[in-house]
C-alpha cells in the first residue's frame, strides 16, 4: 500500500495514541482531523478549498439538527431526579417490595437501574448514584462484593440502551433514521438484558444464599396502608413520568425534543412535590447539565471534523476493500464488525466509537445480503444500530477503560478493591454477549415492536 492509501489507517492510530495521553477527546478528534488534512494537502489528496467546508458541515449539519436539542433536556431530567432525592426514595421502596425474594436487595438495584435507564441516559450519574446509595447497604448486609459491584455496574449501564437513551438520539442523527424507530427497537432488548440480570441474581442467590443474604423483616413500614402510601408517593410518580415521556414519543403525540422538555419539566415538578427543590439544587442541576451537554457537543464538533477528513482521504473505501478481501460472507462480515466494536470498547468511550465507526460501518451493512433474515430493507440499518447499541453497553464494563468501573471505584468504600469490581462484571458482560447473539440470530427481538407500532 502507498502512503496515501495508509493515511486513513494512520489516522486511527494517531487518534488512539493521543486519546491515551488524556488530552480532551474533542480537541484530539479535531486536531487529528486537521493535522491529517494538512498532511493530505502536502500529498495532493486534500485540497485547501476543503478546509472551509468543515465549519459549514459542523454548523450547517450537526449544530442545526433540532433532534439534538433533546440531549441537554434529557440530561437535565436525569440530573434533577438524582439531585432531588427521587431516585433514592425509589430505591428504598424497591428494597422493601423485594425483600422476601432471594437476593432481594440485588433485585431492587437491578429494577432501580432499569427505571433510571428509562428516565435518563447518563451512565455516570446512574452508576455513581446507585453506588453511593446501594453499595454500602449491600456490604452492610454481607453481600458478596463482586456480586454487589457487578449488579450495580451492569444495571447502571442499561441507560445507554433503554430509551430515552442519548446514544440512540445520536445514532438516529448519524444514520438518518427516525429516533422513534430506534427507541422502539431498543425497548425489548433493554428489558431482555434486565431480565437476564434478574434471572442470574435469582439463580446465584438460590444456589449460594450466603452470597446474597435477605433483608431483615423489621425493615420497612409496619402496616399495608403505610406500604401502599410509600408506593404511591415514591414509585408511581417516576413510573408515570416514564410513561408520559416514552408514551408520547411512541404514540406520535410528541417529537423526542418535545418529550424531553416534558420530562425535564416533570422531573422538576417531582422534586418540588417532594420538597427537595431549592435554588442551590436547581443551580447545581443547571450547571451539571450545561457542562455535560457542552462536553457532548464539543465531541460532536471534533468528530465531524475527523470524519470529514477521513472520508475525503477515502478511509471508508479502505475499510470496504478490507472487508471485501476477507471473503467471509455477510454473516462473517457482521461478526467481524461486532468483534471490532467490542474490542474498541475496551479502550474507547461509546461516543467516540459511535461518532467515528458507525458512519463507516453502516454503508457496509447496507451492501450485505442476509436474505429473508431481516425482512424489509428499511429495517436493516435500525437492526444494525440496535446491535451496536447492545455491543457498546459492554464498553462501560470492560477493563482497562470501562468508565462505569472507574465511576464506581471513585465513590465506593475504601475496602472495595478494583479487582473485585473487575471480577463482578464478568458474568454480566457474558450475559450481554448472549443477548447480542440472540438479537443477531432473531432480529425480531429488536424489530417486532417498531413493525407493530409503525407499519
Amino acid at each position: 500500500m502507498t502512503l496515501v492509501e495508509l493515511l486513513p489507517i494512520l489516522m486511527f492510530f494517531a487518534l488512539a495514541f493521543f486519546i491515551f495521553t488524556g488530552y480532551p477527546v474533542a480537541f484530539v478528534l479535531a486536531g487529528v482531523g486537521l493535522a491529517f488534512g494538512f498532511i493530505g494537502w502536502g500529498l495532493d489528496v486534500f485540497t485547501l478549498g476543503r478546509f472551509p467546508l468543515i465549519p459549514l458541515r459542523i454548523f450547517g449539519g450537526t449544530m442545526e439538527n433540532l433532534v439534538l436539542v433533546a440531549i441537554p433536556m434529557f440530561i437535565f431530567m436525569g440530573t434533577m431526579l438524582e439531585k432531588s432525592g427521587v431516585a433514592e426514595d425509589l430505591l428504598h421502596t424497591l428494597q422493601i417490595l423485594t425483600r422476601r425474594l432471594p437476593g432481594g436487595l440485588a433485585f431492587s438495584v437491578t429494577l432501580m437501574g432499569t427505571i433510571l435507564a428509562a428516565t435518563t441516559g447518563i451512565i455516570g450519574a446512574s452508576v455513581v448514584l446507585m453506588t453511593l446509595m446501594a453499595l454500602p447497604v449491600m456490604l452492610q448486609r454481607d453481600y458478596y462484593v463482586p456480586l454487589a459491584t457487578g449488579t450495580i455496574a451492569a444495571s447502571g449501564t442499561l441507560g445507554i440502551l433503554i430509551p430515552p437513551s442519548i446514544m440512540l438520539v445520536i445514532m438516529a442523527d448519524l444514520l438518518s433514521v427516525p429516533v422513534g424507530t430506534l427507541f422502539l427497537g431498543a425497548v425489548v432488548p433493554g428489558l431482555m438484558l434486565s431480565v437476564f440480570y434478574l434471572v442470574y441474581i435469582l439463580g446465584i442467590s438460590l444456589a449460594k444464599p450466603r452470597l446474597a443474604p435477605p433483608l431483615p423483616d423489621h425493615i420497612g413500614p409496619d402496616s399495608p396502608a403505610e406500604l401502599l402510601f410509600m408506593v404511591f408517593k415514591t414509585f408511581i410518580p417516576p413510573v408515570f413520568l416514564i410513561v408520559l415521556v416514552l408514551g408520547s414519543i411512541f404514540a406520535g403525540f410528541a417529537t423526542p425534543t418535545e418529550a424531553a422538555g416534558v420530562g425535564a419539566a416533570g422531573a422538576t415538578l417531582l422534586a418540588l412535590f417532594n420538597r427537595r427543590l431549592n435554588w442551590a439544587t436547581f443551580k447545581d442541576v443547571c450547571e451539571r447539565s450545561a457542562l455535560t451537554g457542552g462536553m457532548l457537543f464539543g465531541i460532536f464538533v471534533g468528530a465531524t471534523c475527523f470524519s470529514f477528513v477521513f472520508k475525503m482521504l477515502k478511509g471508508d473505501q479502505t475499510i470496504v476493500h478490507f472487508v471485501e478481501a476477507l471473503g467471509v460472507g455477510p454473516w462473517g462480515v457482521l461478526i467481524v464488525l461486532m468483534a471490532v466494536i467490542f474490542v474498541l470498547g475496551f479502550f474507547f468511550d461509546w461516543i467516540e466509537i459511535t461518532l467515528i465507526v458507525l458512519p463507516v460501518f453502516a454503508p457496509i451493512i447496507q451492501l450485505l445480503d442476509f436474505g429473508d433474515h431481516v425482512s424489509g430493507a428499511a429495517y436493516m440499518v435500525p437492526w444494525f444500530a440496535i446491535l451496536v447499541a447492545v455491543n457498546l453497553q459492554t464498553s462501560f464494563l470492560t477493563p482497562p477503560f470501562g468508565f462505569a468501573l472507574f465511576y464506581m471505584k471513585g465513590v465506593a468504600p475504601p475496602q472495595v478493591r478494583i479487582q473485585q469490581i473487575y471480577q463482578g462484571i464478568i458474568p454480566f458482560v457474558a450475559l450481554q454477549v448472549i443477548g447480542l447473539g440472540l438479537i443477531m440470530a432473531f432480529p425480531e427481538i429488536a424489530l417486532w415492536l417498531p413493525r407493530v407500532l409503525l407499519d
